[in-house]
């Protein structure tokens, strides 16, 4: 039984040892922050993950998904470089992060953009033949 309760009492000490804070997680294009509880050796992919998983939760607007790998979050405070992953939440001691979506590449951005123009192409064709028609009535 000592065992039990040594291991019990071990348990909370390590549990009071962690630092842990509450961050407060700005989503590009969202109303309103998201706040949370993190400890200091939690990683900021964690952070990331945690953040969707609660944007989702909460119904929020617009619908960002829950692939992780497709954001970047900054520091809100510190500057403009995107901070990575791996690191630590008490790496920068900031409390405050902003996330937002990743960029897409330019090749696919061309792409849609061609495939939106051919088919405005074949709209605007129909559109022609149509309006032919009716003035030749």
């Amino acid at each position: 039984m000592k065992t039990n309760s040594k291991c019990f009492e071990c348990k909370n000490k390590e549990r009071l040892n962690k630092k842990r804070f509450l961050i407060i997680v700005n989503v590009l294009g969202s109303a309103g922050p998201l706040r949370f509880i993190v400890n200091e050796e939690d990683v900021l992919g964690g952070v990331i993950e945690t953040a969707l998983k609660l944007y989702a939760k909460e119904g929020r607007l617009p619908v960002l998904g829950s692939d992780n790998s497709k954001f970047l979050i900054y520091c809100a405070n510190l500057g403009s470089d995107a901070l990575r992953p791996w690191d630590e939440v008490g790496c920068c001691g900031a409390r405050n992060f902003v996330l937002c979506k990743k960029r897409e590449q330019q090749s696919n951005m061309s792409e849609a953009r061609s495939h939106i123009i051919s088919r405005k192409g074949y709209y605007g064709n129909w559109k022609a033949w149509l309006n032919k028609q009716i003035l030749h009535l």
